[in-house]
């Protein structure tokens, strides 16, 4: 039976007089203190009463057996774990709709407005005097910067491809690298395409300095964490049932 239920049969039976607003919620107290696995510190060691997968109480010992409330009940639960599964692929699905985009947008870009990209991107990853070098004098570096690194600042070189067919490989690391050798002291290429295994594999050489290399898909990365050109729209909240605890400290 649920709360309401038993004080209505209280009340009809006349085996109590309730000089309260809230009778049902001495009822709902009462059973609590008395029911098994419900252990709090004004509960009962006597207990009578058990909780069934509907809410609803039921006297300890006795049999029971539910026709339709179970059921129902297990139809709702289940379609809650049916909804947030559902809103994990569909965020999923989005998520990578959306990366897609702005990865197309960046690959639309101007060459040497994807420089400015990637300046700016630098600035908001906390870089400092971040400066793009001019064409004819760039000596096939594209811009440079100091990241603060414990009490100093590191200077760094930065190199931006904005290809779309053709992926970076190996020589391309080993030119930018000589270009950037004694000069500064570690050195980023960006790109909105892919760098081949080869080139992954020379990103950090003994005796030269390291180069981080950034894809079109890390650079999205980057943009997310930073919240760098992207924006937050709208939150989706996710909650489940905890209604038990409203009466854990009655």
């Amino acid at each position: 039976m649920r709360v309401k239920e038993v004080y209505l049969r209280i009340r009809e039976d006349n085996l109590y007089e309730f000089n309260t607003t809230a009778p049902d919620q001495v009822v709902r107290t009462a059973l609590r203190r008395h029911t098994v696995n419900l252990d709090f510190a004004s509960s009962s060691s006597r207990k009578l009463y058990q909780v069934l997968d509907n809410g609803s109480y039921w006297l300890k010992d006795a049999p029971y057996e539910s026709k339709q409330e179970k059921p129902a009940q297990s139809v709702v639960d289940d379609a809650l774990k049916i909804s947030i599964q559902a809103i994990d692929s569909l965020q999923e699905q989005y998520l990578a709709a959306f990366r897609n985009s702005i990865r197309n947008r960046l690959k639309r870009l101007a060459p040497k407005d994807f420089e400015v990209f990637c300046r700016e991107l630098l600035k908001v990853y906390g870089f400092r005097e971040v400066h793009v070098t001019k064409p004819t004098r760039d000596g096939g570096i594209d811009g440079y910067g100091e990241l603060k690194i414990g009490l100093s600042y590191l200077p760094v070189a930065f190199q931006c491809k904005r290809w779309n067919k053709t992926s970076i490989g190996r020589p391309e690391i080993d030119k930018f690298r000589g270009a950037s050798q004694g000069k500064f002291q570690q050195g980023i290429i960006f790109t909105t395409s892919t760098f081949t295994p080869g080139a992954k594999a020379a990103d950090n050489q003994p005796g030269a300095i390291p180069v981080a290399l950034f894809d079109g898909e890390a650079i999205v990365n980057l943009m997310i964490e930073k919240r760098f050109g992207v924006e937050v729209v709208k939150e989706i909240y996710l909650f489940e049932e905890a209604f038990d605890k409203i009466f854990e400290t009655v």
